[in-house]
């Protein structure tokens, strides 16, 4: 049995936090374990920060190599801009460096059939640049998944998942990559330069 923390649980939200705010409260803590327990019980009392400290490591090593805010301006900015053939040829030679075999438009819905490891992934992408991913283009990917019995799907758009959308996706896992994941994903491989402003 798999042990999984509850996603809206403190630790949970720390995680997905900068590293620096857990290593902040454990400080805190510790400061009026210090400040306002009797000496024999500041040790135990500074102790009970040390969750925090474990959670800002945790954090740390996570988000060591992810984009900064800056990078994945750059990439929305850039993505946002391209045409279809030009994106989906980043996106295949971001999966193909994953390791990933790489098949274009193997079903309706679907731009791409990864397979790694024995597992295939269905990816819908070509909507990338729409304002909003609504229910339509999930259902759809997912109506693809389940008649390809494929056992995992990825969504790519650069807008916001509607109040509707985002619960579908979670109740069918079903990642999502925005801005975020796209800079992630594109780390180490050439955009074209930004257009001038």
């Amino acid at each position: 049995m798999k042990l999984q923390m509850a996603p809206n649980s403190l630790f949970a939200k720390l995680l997905r936090s900068p590293w620096w705010i857990s290593l902040a409260i454990a400080a805190v803590l510790s400061l009026l374990a210090a400040a306002l327990l009797p000496a024999e019980y500041r040790v135990v009392g500074a102790m009970s920060s040390f969750p925090f400290v474990v959670i800002s490591a945790l954090a740390a090593r996570r988000q060591w190599h992810l984009p900064n805010a800056a990078k994945v301006s750059q990439t929305h900015d850039i993505v946002s801009k391209m045409n279809w053939p030009a994106f989906a040829d980043l996106l295949e030679q971001a999966f193909r460096r994953d390791g990933y075999s790489v098949r274009r438009d193997p079903a309706p819905a679907v731009d791409f059939a990864l397979e790694r490891q024995g597992r295939t992934m269905y990816v819908s992408a070509r909507r990338w640049k729409s304002a909003r991913s609504g229910l339509d283009t999930l259902r759809s990917l997912q109506q693809a998944r389940d008649a390809g019995d494929v056992s995992d799907a990825l969504c790519i758009g650069l807008g916001e998942l509607t109040e509707t959308a985002r619960p579908y996706a979670a109740e069918h896992s079903i990642a999502i990559w925005q801005a975020a994941e796209l800079a992630q994903a594109l780390r180490g491989i050439k955009l074209p330069a930004p257009a001038a402003r």
